[in-house]
């Protein structure tokens, strides 16, 4: 998969959006959210509807790279006063240079589990693409529980990359919840060895968190793609 993913300008975007960061991961087969992108109040109650309540709401745009700070994330929006609401409120509280090209919201699942991790890529001027799997969430400079990898390396590598983490059991049955899907995971750890390989353009990517459901199932809750 050679072909450029994200849209062809004459400038160049320093990075992507959330929504075009999250459709490259799916390309690679990167489990991502189920999101609809919103243009107005009307089309986020209307995309909500359709992903079922509830929902997170997100403002989405190429320079927003911290949303959480920025006052652009709603969570456990439960209907759609909640989503008119928040549409409202985060369009308000935005700063005017990350309003200026913002493509508009993403409605997107309310995902529930305990577990988070954080999948990354970096351009090493040495090593060339290195690839990092940790603890993730709003812990994770805290906890600092990282493995890496210089890009390409083949799935016995993945595997060791998660075993070399303190946080592995938690990826085991955890407090009623299944095991996790570590068949994807490595996938995905692999997958990103790969956008790093083709994608000489990109410098970084950082999916965070990567949330464990209950059943064990891995998915991108959030992601950037910077060049």
């Amino acid at each position: 998969m050679n072909q450029k993913s994200y849209p062809e300008k004459d400038s160049p975007p320093r990075a992507l959006s959330e929504h075009q960061s999250k459709k490259l991961l799916a390309q690679y087969h990167i489990p991502v959210t189920r999101e609809i992108l919103a243009k107005n109040r009307d089309k986020a109650v209307a995309a909500a509807e359709t992903i079922g309540f509830p929902v997170v709401l997100k403002a989405c745009g190429p320079e927003l790279m911290h949303k959480t700070e920025a006052g652009g994330v709603a969570l456990n929006l439960a209907t759609a006063g909640d989503v008119a609401a928040a549409y409202d409120r985060v369009m308000t509280s935005l700063a005017p240079a990350a309003a200026k090209n913002l493509e508009g919201v993403l409605i997107g699942e309310m995902l529930s589990g305990q577990r988070e991790l954080m999948l990354g890529l970096s351009r090493d001027p040495q090593f060339g693409p290195c690839v990092m799997i940790g603890f993730g969430g709003v812990m994770a400079e805290i906890v600092r529980d990282t493995a890496f990898r210089v890009a390409p390396f083949d799935r016995a590598e993945a595997e060791d990359m998660t075993d070399e983490l303190k946080s592995r059991p938690m990826l085991d049955a955890f407090r009623g919840e299944a095991p996790a899907d570590m068949e994807t995971l490595w996938q995905c750890v692999l997958a990103l060895g790969k956008i790093g390989v083709e994608h000489p353009e990109i410098s970084e990517i950082d999916i965070n968190p990567v949330k464990i459901g209950p059943r064990g199932q891995v998915t991108a809750v959030d992601a950037l793609v910077v060049f």
